[in-house]
């Protein structure tokens, strides 16, 4: 029989599930190369590509079967062929903008172990969704908020979690949509740089975000009393202020915050908190040439009486730090460990941190690919923000299941 691909799921699974790959037909112990392809929406490439060597019946089990040197990866790696893929456009970063089309992955199998491929002998194409069936999509425009709500199939109530990116602006749905899907009622909330709000704030007002969370309560499907954050780089900056002045913050999901203000201020009410300063010219130039930005920022723990640090022990919430130890754009580890400390000499038990090595700044949900160098967020020069292929592939998954258990365990 001819070569042929068998996946499971067949024809269409979730971004953030895993994929099953078999290939079945070949000859007793035959040599051939795995290729899978992506591409984004605006047309850029993502491949990645593996060696293997079929069993003595011809059948090749991704999750048995190890990759042998010479691809992308090599090792026992049953979704490598997914977390392994790189743009063929140097420094670009997978992002999904329209949620309700799914990715298209294509998958190639290659005769022989040729730098160049060899003949093709089978090939199978695949849907990476983002929406499950009867997940609804709801744009928000009530009063100031501008955000899209995911609501989970059924007429139940679901726990309430609202989604905070980090710099960059706009609307962004992947990660709410994911969410969404395993049961949470997920708002995506844009707060600069998005249809009629401010292109360029000058400080972040926590009155809008108070907004979102009372937006969230009232809704007859979200299931009180309070509601969750999951904020990533200064998203997550935005969740901790929220946590420390506004009512209803059941628990904060933090990806690689920085615990102090940084860049725009916040205000809430008569309050201000300024901004941490930071110095472009404490950048270093790596051995590849590219910028390191993990020092520019004052330090907020080494002032006394900082005013830029976020009164997180005012915070009723429980707080979940996730870290990346090679992170080059906040010092994310240090300033969980140090935040949490001042939590504790408070006499405070509501958090614990999850630091993982070989992560950088960027941890998306599993699957999307390492973004280890890039635009800079603030400075928008080309920067280290870190990561290392294989750790980073294992922290994505681990990290968001750690984020579900989180919010079910205390929304």
């Amino acid at each position: 029989m001819a070569p042929s691909i068998r996946l499971s799921p067949a024809a269409r699974s979730l971004f953030d599930e895993p994929l099953a790959i078999a290939v079945q037909g070949l000859g007793p112990r035959q040599q051939v190369t795995l290729r899978t392809s992506l591409r984004d929406e605006t047309g850029e490439l993502f491949q990645a590509s593996a060696r293997y060597q079929a069993g003595d019946d011809g059948r090749l089990d991704l999750a048995r079967c190890p990759a042998l040197p010479g691809g992308s990866f090599s090792g026992l790696e049953p979704m490598g062929l997914l977390w392994a893929l790189q743009p063929q456009k140097p420094f670009w970063r997978l992002v999904k903008r329209d949620v309700q089309s799914p990715f298209l992955l294509q998958l190639e199998v290659f005769e022989g172990h040729g730098e160049r491929p060899g003949r093709l002998l089978a090939q199978a194409q695949h849907e990476r969704a983002f929406l499950r069936d009867g997940v609804r999509r709801v744009p928000v425009r009530e009063g100031r908020i501008r955000a899209t709500l995911f609501l989970p199939p059924g007429e139940d109530t679901f726990p309430g979690i609202i989604d905070i990116h980090g710099f960059g602006g706009g609307l962004l749905e992947a990660r709410a949509s994911l969410l969404a899907n395993h049961g949470f009622a997920t708002l995506a909330l844009a707060y600069y740089q998005f249809e009629d709000l401010p292109q360029k704030p000058k400080e972040l007002h926590l009155e809008y975000f108070e907004e979102a969370v009372n937006y969230m309560l009232q809704h007859p499907q979200v299931k009180g009393p309070g509601v969750g954050l999951l904020g990533f780089s200064k998203g997550a900056e935005v969740s901790l202020a929220m946590a420390a002045f506004l009512k209803n913050i059941m628990a904060v999901a933090s990806l690689n915050a920085p615990v102090a203000a940084t860049c725009i201020p916040f205000s809430y009410k008569d309050k201000i908190i300024p901004a941490a300063t930071s110095y472009e010219h404490k950048a270093k130039t790596t051995s590849s040439k590219f910028l390191d930005y993990s020092d520019v920022l004052d330090d907020p723990f080494q002032a006394p009486g900082n005013q830029s640090l976020i009164p997180l022990e005012k915070a009723e919430a429980q707080f979940l730090f996730i870290v990346g130890q090679d992170d080059h754009v906040v010092k994310s580890e240090y300033y969980a460990t140090e935040v949490c400390k001042l939590m504790q000499a408070q006499g405070k038990g509501n958090f614990q941190i999850l630091s993982y090595p070989g992560t950088g700044h960027c941890i998306d949900p599993p699957f999307f690919p390492l973004y280890p160098i890039g635009s800079h967020p603030v400075f928008h020069k080309r920067a280290v923000l870190g990561g290392e292929l294989r750790a980073y592939s294992k922290a994505q998954v681990h990290a968001w299941s750690q984020v579900q258990a989180f919010f079910k365990k205390y929304l």
